[in-house]
């Protein structure tokens, strides 16, 4: 899947985006987009205290990510070595969608929007109905306008997870 990316008037801004499945040669660049996150500041940080996206982790799941060509014009869309702008996990059994983020400076450019799409295309290739959710609490806005249902609260998980979290789920059907 590639997209090029518009600002608000619909001009072209920088490269061209796509999505690819991770490589246990991604993980420490994911591990440093989740460890960097402003989402996780303040009363959130101890949920990625030391968190890691392993290459373990990577070959267990259908792990996507969005990257932007370092040079446009080099052809190499998706290519390892371009610039990261998120990524998402989907663990098959159960359904649900593990990890998604966006790196803070892609924020607001559709990103996100767009591995939804990317991660409702394979959740249907996999044969599934829906894609359970369990959202950091600030992004449940950002589900909600993608298309997901509020089910219900998960409840705080001590010592990581010190706050309630909005449990949604995403239709596929």
């Amino acid at each position: 899947m590639t997209a090029r990316r518009t600002d608000r008037g619909g001009r072209a801004r920088g490269g061209p985006v796509s999505i690819r499945r991770a490589t246990a040669k991604d993980a420490k660049r994911l591990t440093r987009l989740v460890q960097r996150s402003s989402a996780y500041e303040g009363e959130y940080a101890p949920m990625i205290a030391g968190y890691r996206v392993g290459p373990d982790y990577i070959e267990t799941h259908q792990v996507f990510v969005a990257v932007e060509d370092a040079d446009p014009g080099a052809g190499t869309s998706g290519s390892a070595g371009g610039r990261l702008l998120g990524f998402y996990a989907l663990v098959l059994v159960p359904p649900e969608l593990d990890l998604m983020f966006v790196a803070d400076d892609a924020q607001g450019r559709g990103i996100g929007r767009q591995l939804v799409a990317h991660l409702k295309e394979q959740a249907r290739a996999a044969g599934l109905a829906s894609v359970r959710v369990v959202s950091h609490p600030p992004s449940e806005g950002f589900y909600l306008s993608v298309g997901a249902r509020r089910t219900g609260t998960v409840a705080a998980n001590p010592p990581a997870v010190l706050w309630d979290r909005p449990e949604l789920v995403i239709p596929l059907t």
